[in-house]
């Protein structure tokens, strides 16, 4: 039996959703305006924003403090509703869904990204670790700080048009 939990991280970005998608879905882009990437690469790329792609951001304790941290994805993307879709294969987050959503919100667009998993295939630990550790101090946090980013760009991009 699984035990699948979900958590949230959102951010409001002062550009219409369109916009928000793209530049989230861009994510080859990534480690050019998102400072705490380290790398993004296409395994296979089937069209854009499709394919298996490889990720490796650092999570930053503090100033002093970087740890590294390394995933594999399926990913694929959804202009029409907007929404951009990742399946973890590899990396100890196997199996972790993810899915971007952009809604129209005052002034811009409302970027909610869900993760849902039921943890590390650790016996007795694995949904613990994940809900008390890798959710809030992993995840979550490089989640938070890649919305920030990709706001940042939405909004460039926006004002520069």
């Amino acid at each position: 039996m699984t035990h699948r939990s979900t958590i949230h991280d959102e951010h409001v970005m002062a550009a219409p959703p369109s916009v928000c998608f793209r530049v989230a879905a861009d994510v080859e882009r990534w480690p050019v305006i998102l400072p705490h990437y380290r790398w993004v690469r296409f395994h296979e790329r089937r069209a854009f924003g499709t394919g298996r792609v490889e990720m490796a951001a650092w999570r930053e304790f503090g100033s002093l403090v970087r740890y590294p941290t390394w995933w594999v994805s399926e990913m694929h993307v959804n202009a029409g509703e907007p929404a951009v879709y990742y399946r973890h294969v590899d990396g100890i987050t196997r199996g972790m869904e993810v899915r971007w959503e952009f809604l129209p919100a005052d002034g811009g667009t409302r970027v909610r990204i869900a993760h849902t998993w039921e943890g590390p295939a650790w016996p007795i630990v694995g949904r613990l670790a994940w809900q008390t550790i890798i959710a809030p101090l992993f995840v979550s946090a490089i989640a938070t700080r890649t919305l920030r980013g990709v706001a940042r760009e939405a909004e460039r991009l926006h004002r520069s048009t």
